[in-house]
């Protein structure tokens, strides 16, 4: 007991006033982990610089010309004729019904799919019955199978129920994905509370107000996240478009750029002109809300 006590006594009125090393060595090692050096700023302006590069380019190529491709050295700085190969987009394809098309397919399908996906990660990480474990994998084993197999009786589905050329043939089969149950699944098992469930159905709350009144509001970064991925794949998509589509004025934003090309001899002013104004709305997108999609991928990554 004395040795105890002679421990927690300073032994000199120096020891007494000086204070402890360990807080300010804490500090010092928390200044070292979190200093980046300047390499690292390097490393990330030459990334972000060939990750925009490209798409710059397309600007400098749509507001100078076809020449600008051939001319050497290269054409690297924009030109004055962008509006005017813009209007000529828009003369060539109806352009802004495309965009409006796929601006409806990619929203519906973002939100909807978000929404079935939550709810199919809920019962599948939450809810008990039989089988459960069965249907997992089942829906695991869906994402080792490539899409392209699965266009002829998906296209024979849409053909029974006589949705050729209309746009349900492209929202509906989009409504649910295996990643999208996947991902949900994995959240709600991680940031979902047992005690929590049990405590509302205590109070008498069903299944159903469980999931919309704790589980939703618990993961809705993941769904905000996972809804962001369908609408930029969906925005992107042209093969499943490209088959059920018939009508022009249905046409998708892709399959609009695909008709540009439709001539023997490609005008690239054109094409990426056009491709470029179909990159905007994406750029938007993700101007205003890529901290939230950040935000929620790291939240999923420091939970459990």
């Amino acid at each position: 007991m004395s040795d105890v006590i002679d421990q927690a006594i300073p032994q000199s009125p120096q020891e007494a006033f000086e204070p402890d090393p360990r807080p300010r060595a804490r500090r010092r090692a928390r200044g070292r982990v979190g200093k980046v050096g300047w390499p690292v700023y390097v490393f990330l302006i030459l990334a972000v610089i060939i990750s925009v590069f490209p798409l710059y380019y397309m600007f400098v190529i749509a507001s100078v010309g076809a020449s600008a491709v051939t001319s050497l050295p290269p054409r690297l700085y924009p030109g004055l004729n962008f509006f005017d190969i813009a209007a000529k987009v828009f003369d060539t394809v109806p352009f802004l019904q495309s965009l409006l098309n796929s601006v409806i397919v990619s929203l519906s399908i973002a939100v909807i799919s978000a929404i079935l996906c939550a709810l199919a990660g809920f019962a599948f990480a939450k809810l008990t019955f039989p089988g459960r474990n069965v249907l997992f994998v089942i829906v695991l084993l869906t994402m080792t199978v490539p899409s392209q197999l699965s266009v002829i009786p998906q296209y024979l589905i849409i053909s029974w129920l006589d949705w050729v050329d209309s746009l349900q043939a492209i929202i509906v089969p989009g409504l649910a994905s295996a990643f999208g149950i996947f991902w949900m699944r994995q959240h709600m098992a991680t940031t979902l509370n047992d005690e929590l469930m049990q405590a509302a159905r205590i109070d008498g709350a069903n299944s159903w107000q469980i999931f919309w009144r704790i589980g939703f509001p618990v993961v809705r970064p993941a769904v905000f996240v996972l809804g962001l991925i369908n609408f930029t794949a969906v925005w992107n998509d042209f093969m499943w478009p490209f088959i059920v589509l018939k009508s022009p004025e249905l046409f998708t934003v892709q399959i609009a750029l695909k008709q540009l090309q439709a001539n023997r001899t490609i005008d690239l002013a054109l094409t990426m002109g056009g491709s470029f104004m179909a990159t905007l709305p994406l750029l938007i997108v993700f101007f205003f809300v890529g901290r939230r999609m950040v935000a929620g991928i790291m939240d999923g990554a420091f939970k459990g």
